[in-house]
């Protein structure tokens, strides 16, 4: 029988612990326990409180004096050696994080366990916390950040969780995915529209002043303005809404022609001797619109894997463009003390050699600029080597980190 009536029975004096361990019964020497004392088992041994001994166990047989703990016994395997041997060992075959959390409940360090085990278990423990930090993250990317019972507090909040849904979350209806469809379409038309108005022949056939093409485009312009809005109107989370990057590509998407209409009504009309800096300043405003094609990251699966691949490996892109600066800075002065002397030789300076080495170094060579002297083209040869060893370092992590985002992604969805 175990706790009941036989609990506050007086504990007959043994010199073994008994455990049992999730329906498996251990003997531990007690003198063995006694070298660990501050473990949970040393404490049981030290203890002759009833109550105190129910708060370290799950329950006590007076009968059999043994203690019950409701836990793995496949993992004790290893905690009853280390009491035996004083080593805890770590196989390969257990799991870290589920490893971590008995030493932690039975009160044991990883100092316990040899140096070698120790290193590769936390080497484990680090990459299996990342992997799950990474495939949260991924949940996050796909699952809405909206708040489903708020909508029962906000006015007509059954109405605007419809519209919600339709237009954010293309995997709740029928009609929420062809919502998607269409929306990518009017992407890609816009931009179509917004390149071929760049034709002369097609400029030529206008309707009430403008061509055809741009009236497409403020159709385009019209429809992801009211999109916008519908969405903000509909968000259960403001906060979380103005600081999505996805919602800051639809105002980028729309800002440019609203700017060009303020630049072009208030600005352009007046005699101001800075029309044409102004000019200048409003081409730069219409090139923005080309920022329009961000917006398909919404509604692509592969454009977001993307952007999660840029965001995780940010360290290692941050470092391949170090590498770059420091290849271009290198290989120009190199390139620039070889040739000075030379007659007729292009790298007048250092700065005029950053082109040359930043060509050489993407392996793109356009043979615009090329040494003349012998050792100017070994130079050449060095500095197009660094570039390729360099190029084909990050493409493999990038490329499999990428499938493997893409395929989680895809599957989450």
């Amino acid at each position: 029988q175990t706790g009941g009536k036989f609990f506050n029975e007086p504990r007959r004096p043994t010199n073994i612990v008994n455990l049992n361990v999730g329906g498996k019964v251990f003997h531990i020497p007690k003198h063995l326990v006694l070298k660990h004392p501050k473990t949970r088992i040393g404490v049981l041994a030290l203890c002759d409180d009833p109550v105190k001994r129910l708060t370290l166990c799950d329950d006590y047989n007076v009968r059999n004096d043994e203690f019950f703990f409701d836990r793995d016994p496949m993992f004790f395997h290893y905690i009853f050696h280390f009491y035996c041997s004083n080593v805890l060992w770590v196989m390969d075959s257990l799991c870290p994080v589920n490893f971590e959390q008995e030493m932690s409940f039975w009160g044991l360090k990883l100092k316990d366990t040899p140096r070698c085990c120790r290193i590769l278990f936390e080497e484990k423990v680090d990459d299996i916390r990342d992997q799950l930090k990474v495939n949260q993250e991924l949940i996050d990317e796909i699952k809405p950040h909206q708040d489903d019972e708020g909508y029962k507090a906000m006015f007509l909040g059954g109405l605007r969780k419809i519209l919600w849904d339709l237009m954010e979350n293309p995997y709740s209806s029928l009609s929420a995915k062809a919502f998607a469809v269409f929306s990518s379409l009017f992407v890609l038309i816009s931009i179509v529209a917004m390149t071929m108005n760049t034709v002369n022949e097609l400029r030529q056939y206008k309707l009430a002043g403008k061509t055809y093409m741009e009236w497409i485009e403020i159709s385009s312009i019209l429809f992801f303005t009211l999109e916008y809005f519908l969405r903000l109107l509909t968000t259960s989370n403001i906060k979380h809404f103005v600081k999505s990057a996805l919602n800051f590509v639809d105002v980028v998407a729309v800002m440019p022609y609203f700017l060009q209409i303020i630049f072009e009504t208030f600005v352009m009309d007046s005699e101001d001797v800075s029309a044409n800096k102004i000019s200048k300043v409003l081409k730069v405003v219409k090139l923005m619109r080309i920022f329009r094609i961000l917006k398909l990251a919404r509604h692509s699966t592969g454009m977001r894997a993307f952007g999660f691949t840029i965001r995780q490996c940010s360290e290692q892109v941050c470092c391949l463009f170090l590498f770059i600066a420091m290849g271009i800075f290198t290989f120009s002065a190199l390139m620039y003390s070889v040739e000075m002397d030379q007659p007729g030789t292009p790298f007048s300076s250092i700065p005029d050699a950053w082109w040359w080495a930043a060509v050489s170094i993407s392996t793109v060579g356009y043979g615009d600029v090329v040494p003349i002297s012998y050792l100017g083209r070994c130079v050449a040869f060095c500095c197009i080597s660094f570039g390729i060893i360099l190029n084909g370092m990050p493409i493999s992590i990038l490329f499999n980190k990428f499938s493997d985002y893409y395929a989680k992604l895809k599957e989450q969805e």
